[in-house]
């Protein structure tokens, strides 16, 4: 069974209710979503009645809860060298995996930040640091680095960034990945021509065992450009044909798919549908 589905709003009156029932609307059988505006800071209180309500609807629908992930928002940086925005971006994270532990939740997506001219490698040093800092023994929630696609002074844009951060965070078994398609083709790992190549290359130098979500993403902008701008499944540089490899890879069965396209609801269901049809496993 393919499991996909998309970004889905978590809104003041309806929380996570909502969030499953626009789920639902699409015929997707995960979701991701953010637990407030990635934007800002702005966070409501969690309605535990509505959590249990979600919970009913996702188990009666035949959503696995492992299998739906939050979003961390975008304003947390933890590579800066900013102490005063990288103090601001602990707490704020801190908070986010309280959320998302009380939501019921296993996994939340973290873009790992920008260095801001410090230099890769002090920024994968501020990360760990942050990381060790925030992630203790009782943290329930693992922490997804997600693939970069090394636009401006972004740290995450290889996988040896990437698994450099995990050697130096303490508590390893709190910490993954999420693969971005399109971050990674824009990065330079050619999943068009050498899906199994780039594969092998994430397993020796991170371990597949670490990937648990993938953000399925067309490209608008040609190989290695490091440009990060998504485009609707088969209208851009990857391509469907070299999509469809990617849903039915053998190494890549059982993981969630998390759709980031520039849709509307209708676009998500007719790419959910376009994505089913494709997929060899049924």
């Amino acid at each position: 069974m393919l499991i996909i589905g998309s970004h889905v709003r978590y809104k003041k009156d309806s929380g996570l209710v909502g969030s499953v029932k626009e789920a639902l609307s699409y015929n997707a059988n995960t979701f991701m979503f953010y637990t407030g505006a990635p934007q800002n800071t702005k966070r409501l209180p969690i309605d535990l009645e509505k959590v249990k309500e979600a919970e009913q609807l996702m188990k009666d629908n035949k959503i696995a809860k492992e299998n739906v992930i939050v979003h961390a928002p975008y304003i947390i940086n933890l590579a800066t060298d900013d102490l005063v925005k990288r103090e601001f971006s602990c707490n704020f994270l801190k908070e986010e995996i309280k959320r998302v532990e009380t939501l019921g939740f296993s996994y939340l997506v973290l873009h790992p930040g920008s260095h801001v001219g410090a230099g890769t490698d002090k920024g994968i040093q501020n990360i760990a640091d942050s990381l060790n800092k925030i992630i203790d023994k009782d943290t329930k929630v693992v922490i997804l680095l997600e693939t970069m696609a090394g636009k401006g002074t972004e740290v995450g844009r290889t996988f040896e960034e990437i698994a450099e951060i995990i050697s130096r965070v303490e508590l390893k078994e709190k910490m993954g990945v999420c693969l971005d398609t399109c971050h990674v083709y824009d990065a330079g790992y050619d999943i068009v021509n050498d899906l199994d190549g780039v594969l092998e290359e994430f397993d020796r130098i991170i371990g597949l065992d670490r990937l648990h979500a993938i953000h399925l993403n067309d490209s608008k902008n040609p190989f290695n450009s490091h440009k990060d701008r998504h485009e609707k499944i088969g209208e851009g540089e990857i391509g469907f044909e070299a999509i469809k490899k990617i849903i039915n890879h053998p190494k890549l069965k059982n993981i969630p798919f998390f759709l980031e396209t520039p849709n509307e609801l209708d676009g998500y269901a007719k790419e959910i549908e376009m994505l089913r049809a494709a997929y060899e496993y049924n």
